[in-house]
């Protein structure tokens, strides 16, 4: 289980308790890039620890402060041990649920894997293996000079590293103060050793790595391995506590991540100014405008406020590592309010309400109670994906959770809208309103294909973009999902624009008498010259 470091709760009445319990579970993610994971009685064999994108003069930092294996000395001995980083392709991660229990990744001389770390409790040594052809891929004891330091932790021992060449001969590195990075050996790869501190039947040491050169550039996985674990059902609980600094040169955001503050603040710009121009419209036609209308309004505003929230999380991010707690807290609300008014507002105009009928069915009212209860639900998820670390035991579950409900979100909203055009095909055919009822019938399916191209975009089309494209252009990814938005946005809006000639907005839903009195004026001749009237849903007459 996961611990957390943060301050304890301390005493209070249970009311200060749920509120507190509620503040950190809003601001559990707010350590930025600067990650702490402390986790107990933890049993899996691999746990990813991390992704990022460096650029070159990159900085990772890892800090074990805590390993403790629970296990009798002779096991400890030779206990397989340590962490791997990897260099991964356009977005992906290495995942080590497939893998057959008996192979363990530190005994692989995979080409997936650029460094090992293994731990060595019998000589208090770590060993650190390359692979491949990372000339410019430097390796460090310690961390960096002005690196935060966490108090209350046992510290590792000031070591001086060895690079053993292949006669054997070892020669003493520059010392972890030393803030210039050396040169790469012209020849093949030396070995580097660390040194690992014993404290209280723990392990812990530190070491950086400075990405050298352009060719070093890419995205980079760190996980840690315990082989000991490997065959299901003698697992042994470790703890491990281990703190991850990753930096580039232009700040703490990932190379994926850096454009996001700017294109944040452009598309923030982009729906305050669309739900300006909409207000504009309704005030110009106040005689033809719904409350669903003000509703659309209201969540391109939402929208908008949670945009400029997340640039300026990212802005702080990149220049501190952490973002601002309350600005942080503001994100997280005007998130969720954003995500729960954009399911009911294509579930109200999908169901026609408001334009084609004034009350929801119970079947309509059932799905805006799933789809409520979900959203609720995948805002929950996200903000404790946003609260956990990504080694975390449970991170992968809740991040299940979220696509598994994000889903059934999008596939509810799409009832409303089938029911919907069920409804005007069967009335096109039963009443003599056939023209109206056949252009609305053909607008609502202009309207079906929008939410299922809005849908099959952002959640489908989007992640394979983010899989396909390099690990610096994966802001793309973010780019599609907001700019489909906005288009979905703009689109639904000029179709559902409150004007007179506007087929959805036209209900002609007339007594039987009129209908008889209708089919006697135009047989009797009465109505040459006469203008027909139509009536609004709210009883207003539109010549």
């Amino acid at each position: 289980m996961a611990v957390s470091e943060r301050r304890g709760l301390g005493r209070g009445s249970p009311a200060e308790w749920g509120q507190r319990l509620l503040l950190l579970l809003l601001l559990g993610g707010c350590s930025g890039r600067i990650h702490r994971l402390a986790l107990t009685g933890e049993k899996r064999a691999d746990i990813q620890l991390n992704n990022f994108g460096f650029y070159t003069n990159g900085s990772l930092e890892v800090e074990l402060s805590l390993l403790r294996l629970g296990l009798r000395e002779a096991e400890e001995k030779s206990l397989l041990v340590g962490f791997s980083l990897s260099r991964v392709r356009s977005g992906r991660v290495h995942s080590f649920s497939t893998r057959d229990f008996q192979d363990c990744p530190l005994q692989k001389n995979s080409s997936s894997f650029l460094v090992l770390f293994l731990i060595n409790t019998k000589d208090l040594q770590v060993q650190v293996r390359k692979y491949g052809e990372q000339k410019k891929l430097f390796i460090f004891p310690g961390l960096l000079p002005k690196a935060p330091s966490e108090p209350g932790l046992p510290k590792p021992q000031a070591t001086v590293p060895h690079r053993v060449d292949g006669g054997g001969t070892s020669a003493a590195s520059k010392p972890k103060s030393t803030p210039a990075v050396p040169q790469g050996p012209s020849g093949k790869d030396k070995e580097l050793v660390l040194g690992l501190s014993h404290l209280n039947n723990s392990y812990n040491f530190s070491f950086h790595v400075v990405i050298g050169s352009q060719a070093e550039e890419g995205q980079y996985s760190l996980n840690f391995h315990n082989c000991n674990n490997s065959v299901p059902g003698k697992e042994h609980p470790f703890d491990i506590t281990v703190m991850i600094r990753e930096k580039n040169p232009d700040g703490f955001l990932s190379a994926a991540e850096m454009p996001l503050f700017k294109l944040y603040m452009v598309m923030a710009a982009c729906f305050l100014a669309a739900g300006i121009f909409w207000v504009s419209i309704l005030c110009r036609n106040m005689y033809s405008v719904f409350k669903i209308h003000w509703l659309m309004a209201a969540l391109a505003f939402t929208k908008s406020i949670s945009l400029l929230f997340h640039s300026i999380n990212y802005y702080f991010i990149n220049s501190q590592g952490h973002p601002i707690e309350g600005l942080a807290v503001m994100y997280y609300i005007t998130h969720l309010l954003k995500g729960a008014l954009l399911f009911i507002t294509i579930a109200l105009i999908g169901s026609g309400w408001a334009f084609i009928k004034c009350v929801l069915s119970d079947k309509e009212k059932k799905v805006f109670g799933i789809v409520i209860s979900m959203q609720v639900l995948a805002n929950v998820a996200y903000i404790v994906i946003q609260s956990r670390e990504e080694g975390a035991s449970d991170y992968m579950l809740w991040k299940e959770i979220l696509f598994l409900v994000d889903l059934i979100c999008c596939g509810a909203i799409l009832f409303p809208v089938v029911w919907s055009i069920r409804h005007l095909q069967d009335a096109s055919g039963t009443d003599g309103k056939v023209a109206v009822n056949l252009a609305k019938l053909k607008l609502f399916r202009h309207y079906y294909v929008m939410v299922i191209c809005y849908v099959y975009f952002t959640r489908i089309i989007a992640i394979l973009l983010q899989v396909a494209v390099p690990f610096q252009w994966q802001w793309l990814y973010q780019l599609l999902v907001e700019g489909s938005t906005l288009a979905f946005f703009v689109l639904t809006g000029y179709k559902f624009q409150p004007t007179g000639d506007n087929p959805y907005l036209q209900l002609p839903q007339e007594d039987e008498e009129d209908v008889q009195m209708e089919q006697v004026m135009t047989n009797s001749g009465f109505r040459e010259g006469l203008s027909k009237v139509n009536k609004t849903a709210s009883g207003r007459e539109l010549l």
